[in-house]
């Protein structure tokens, strides 16, 4: 049924990709096979607009706000109906200190059928890491730790002054970087140059790989089929925490059921143990293991 539904709503139509790092090279061999559609990249469209990873221009609103307005922004310069756009964070992971996290979001929106599915990934593997270094065997040093030259590096001068630091980006040869840095402390306040991975995709190969799993999430939800109104991004919105010990009976912080909804008529469906277990081991129930 949902291959059906699919071709039928999405087969042979036009879909704008707003890039300008070259994420089509993951985004639309998936698109293109899964949904049927021609996955096109406006010519001189600049995402940078909507923020950047070096700060200096601040992204528009929340990820999924700024990935929204990308994709908005490429069907308003094409005119056509069909639009995604993916938008990437990195910062400490939430819970375990010293780790890293990248989140990757792709959206997809039909103007035609009033569609909005989101695809996320959330992953450990990154090389996002900064440094202040002083000399040039400091920055390579660096360099070697983080995957360069596979992945590329940005040089930042007078990071810490008041005034626009110089960023120098797409650092991806040993020449360019001895340039940078080279280039850098001579004109240092402080003696230092900042030093970061270039976390923007197509000088990235680990975040691209992110981008290409969040993708794959995204034709996943699509593939989820409303079981009333058979209409594509039956999502889930909701876990329910709860699921019994299996010693005592009391009730955990494990999930018990998850909840999905329709966007379009609002069907909700609840499933009961979503992680294929009934009860909790006795060591995560606070009764049993204060």
């Amino acid at each position: 049924m949902a291959h059906k539904i699919i071709a039928e709503l999405f087969s042979n139509r036009v879909g704008i990709l707003a890039t300008m790092h070259q994420k089509e090279r993951v985004m639309a061999p998936i698109l293109s096979r899964e949904l049927g559609i021609t996955v096109l990249v406006p010519e001189n469209f600049d995402t940078d607009r909507f923020g950047t990873f070096t700060r200096d221009i601040k992204r528009t609103g929340s990820q999924v706000e700024a990935a929204r307005f990308k994709a908005l922004a490429a069907m308003e310069v094409t005119g056509e109906a069909i639009a995604f756009a993916s938008e990437g964070t990195f910062g400490p992971h939430p819970f375990v200190p010293g780790l890293a996290l990248n989140r990757e979001i792709v959206i997809f929106i039909d103007q035609k059928h009033d569609i909005e599915i989101i695809g996320h990934s959330a992953c450990l593997e990154t090389n996002f890491n900064s440094k202040t270094v002083k000399n040039i065997d400091q920055a390579y040093e660096f360099a070697k730790q983080v995957g360069f030259p596979e992945h590329g590096l940005v040089v930042m001068v007078n990071k810490s002054s008041e005034a626009q630091p110089q960023i120098i980006k797409g650092i991806v040869s040993e020449e360019q970087l001895i340039e940078a840095v080279t280039l850098g402390l001579s004109q240092s306040q402080d003696g230092k140059v900042h030093i970061e991975t270039d976390m923007r995709a197509h000088y990235n190969p680990t975040r691209m790989k992110n981008i290409e799993k969040a993708t794959l999430d995204l034709i996943g939800k699509v593939k989820q089929i409303c079981p009333d109104c058979s209409w594509p991004g039956f999502d889930l919105v909701d876990r329910k925490i709860g699921l019994p010990c299996a010693v005592c009976g009391f009730p955990t912080e494990m999930t018990l059921a998850v909840v999905y909804q329709c966007k379009k008529c609002g069907f909700v469906e609840e499933k009961l143990f979503p992680d294929g277990i009934e009860t909790a081991d006795p060591s995560r129930c606070y009764y049993c293991n204060p």
